[in-house]
């Protein structure tokens, strides 16, 4: 990999955080509200919840026919519901605190870390954002597909045009050694192109998306009472 590359692979990354920071800021007035020791602590609490799903491998599991460094977890779930609760910023908070306890235990020399960082912040800033303009389970349903809409589009090209060569770059392999282990698994894929992206990329990220929707729904429908009333009381 050339130089370029390298700065290439830094940009798009870096590019990609600061859009989702102005998505972020864009969805929240110019300063930050409710962000007090009582949001940071509650947030606490689900930031541990993630890490929890994040790190112990018995709640982290490969699926057939995907490369075994794709691993279905669900640690933006409580990401999610923290912010329905609380709001973008909490689980922004969510999500940097899960990566920060990883990376000291990273397998990927922090390459897998830094994606998971994007595309749960892809994930979780626009679906709290959408429900906090409106609070109601109609709002959440919308929130999760709009979430789950951007995280799809950010993740399988992110992790298919920048990621990939990332990791070739800092494991020191070959395009052919990744290429070789992800035909371990499915032997249509030809390319770590476009063959990748619409064999492994979208449809690993979607079957990923739809179970923690599916989870986030179910929690969210026996919490929402509760999420409604801290919304009220912090606004």
């Amino acid at each position: 990999m050339s130089d370029w590359d390298l700065w290439r692979i830094v940009i798009a990354s870096a590019g990609l955080i600061a859009i989702l920071i102005f998505v972020l800021l864009r969805g929240t007035e110019s300063k930050v509200k409710g962000l007090n020791t009582k949001i940071l602590a509650r947030s606490g609490v689900f930031a541990a919840i993630s890490i929890i799903l994040y790190i112990i491998p018995f709640f982290n599991f490969n699926i057939p026919f995907f490369p075994p460094f794709l691993n279905i977890h669900f640690d933006e779930v409580p990401a999610l519901i923290a912010g329905f609760a609380y709001g973008p910023w909490s689980a922004t908070l969510v999500v940097i605190a899960k990566t920060i306890v990883k990376l000291p235990m990273t397998s990927t020399l922090g390459v897998g870390e830094l994606s998971d960082l994007i595309v749960s912040l892809a994930f979780v800033i626009p679906a709290s954002i959408f429900y906090r303009k409106k609070r109601k389970v109609s709002s959440a349903i919308i929130g999760l597909a709009i979430g789950t809409l951007f995280q799809l589009v950010v993740a399988s090209f992110f992790t298919t045009f920048v990621i990939l060569d990332f990791y070739i770059f800092v494991m020191g392999w070959s395009e052919e050694m990744l290429l070789s282990l992800v035909q371990l698994a499915n032997p249509a894929v030809t390319s770590l192109r476009w063959p990748y992206f619409w064999l492994v990329a979208i449809p690993f990220n979607l079957i990923k998306d739809i179970g923690v929707v599916l989870l986030t729904f179910l929690l969210y429908k026996r919490m929402h009472v509760l999420i409604d009333k801290i919304g009220a009381q912090k606004n």
